[in-house]
């Protein structure tokens, strides 16, 4: 498998864990990501979280929110260099508002993984913004 093969494949796990997050279910989030303190995570809601025990705390109360639906990576584009993975593509589907209604989710994604005792683990994401999740958006 090459470098760009296991990339794909992390984003792959990421995105998997992205929609059994939606469901409520956090434990595979919080296995993709690595649990260091300089991970960062700049989410469709405008948040800015940094260092795992931040990251770890939105993830969870992320997946109490049950935003159901789904979202899948679409144009990926890869990148690699030694143990650091980039994913530039975005982000195409469904979720619930905070008006329980269907919300389009069509936003630009860029994933950062890196290397930890040989699994690639996700230490970046960033998104754009989602009117229906910022605060006060419906």
């Amino acid at each position: 498998m090459t470098d760009q093969d296991e990339i794909a494949a992390a984003a792959a796990g990421f995105y998997a864990a992205l929609n059994a997050m939606f469901e409520g279910d956090a434990g595979p989030m919080l296995a993709v990501w690595s649990h260091a303190n300089d991970v960062t995570y700049m989410g469709p809601d405008g948040g800015y979280q940094h260092g795992w025990p931040a990251i770890r705390a939105e993830w969870e109360i992320q997946a109490a929110k049950r935003l159901g639906g789904r979202v899948e990576p679409a144009e990926m584009r890869i990148t690699v260099l030694g143990d650091l993975g980039v994913t530039h593509n975005y982000e195409k589907g469904e979720n619930i508002n905070t008006g329980d209604k269907p919300g389009t989710v069509s936003i630009r994604a860029t994933n950062v993984f890196r290397k930890e005792n040989g699994a690639w683990k996700m230490i970046g994401h960033h998104t754009d913004m989602l009117p229906f999740l910022a605060p006060g958006g419906d």
